[in-house]
């Protein structure tokens, strides 16, 4: 069942955002060669413990999951692509680093997702890196009341298969709100003109996730990470959207 938001509720939402984009700016700072991705995890815990709020990654339990996430932060380093638990592999000049946080306020969550590289990015990573922006982008463009999902979708889709980019299937964007994933599924493949017809009130988290080779991927031994098969690279950003009369608004800014 797809919930729609108040513009009291975003307001909260918009309080929640700005904690998850300030944690993201400081564990970005704080990335370079030599550093665990878990001490980037206690980064972001502490980002989002002194500004009152509560991780919403931290214990979550999906249905799909076996286990309970047991960090604050998803770090997934190079072929990882979304759900990486950080641990000790330290990064290294080059290294491209996605992260994904959440954060809540006041029972309602915010949810956005980075790309960067440690050091300096060669030219085909960050290339990787502002399509995948550039797909969020465009998505966040059709997230407009009388637009239909698959036209969020299909801007996604397009970007990357333009670029000849690889989509994680099966993983994408969600409805979010006073929990951290609600209905509707946001997927990142798509036709425009298809699917849920949006319209004000509508909160949604966008996240396309591309692939330097193929779509396939697989899930790790922690039934957390996913990875892409092929070993090549991928990037991933999000930023959660309210679909407003004068069009979308993005809350996961500072």
């Amino acid at each position: 069942m797809v919930t729609y938001r108040s513009p009291r509720e975003w307001e909260i939402m918009r309080e929640a955002g700005r904690v998850v984009a300030r944690a993201l700016r400081a564990v970005r700072e704080a990335a370079e060669p030599g550093i665990p991705p878990a001490e980037l995890d206690a980064v972001a815990a502490r980002c989002i413990k002194e500004a009152g709020a509560r991780p919403s990654f931290l214990h979550y339990h999906p249905s799909w999951s076996p286990t309970p996430y047991p960090a604050t932060i998803c770090v997934s380093v190079n072929e990882g692509v979304v759900h990486g638990i950080p641990g000790g592999r330290v990064l290294q000049e080059g290294d491209v680093v996605s992260v994904d946080c959440g954060a809540e306020v006041d029972g309602y969550h915010g949810d956005a997702a980075i790309t960067f590289a440690v050091g300096t990015a060669d030219e085909r990573a960050q290339r990787l890196m502002d399509v995948t922006r550039t797909a969020l982008e465009r998505a966040i463009e059709q997230a407009r009341p009388g637009a239909r999902m698959g036209d969020v979708s299909y801007a996604i889709m397009r970007t990357a298969r333009e670029a000849g980019y690889g989509v994680l299937r099966g993983c994408g964007g969600h409805g979010i709100g006073t929990r951290m994933h609600e209905d509707p599924d946001v997927p990142n493949v798509g036709l425009p003109g298809r699917g849920l017809r949006l319209r004000e009130g509508l909160t949604i988290a966008i996240e396309p996730m591309f692939h330097e080779g193929g779509d396939a991927a697989e899930v790790l031994p922690d039934g957390w990470s996913v990875v892409t098969a092929d070993g090549s690279r991928a990037a991933h950003f999000e930023h959660t959207v309210a679909v407003t009369a004068d069009g979308p608004v993005v809350l996961t800014l500072p």
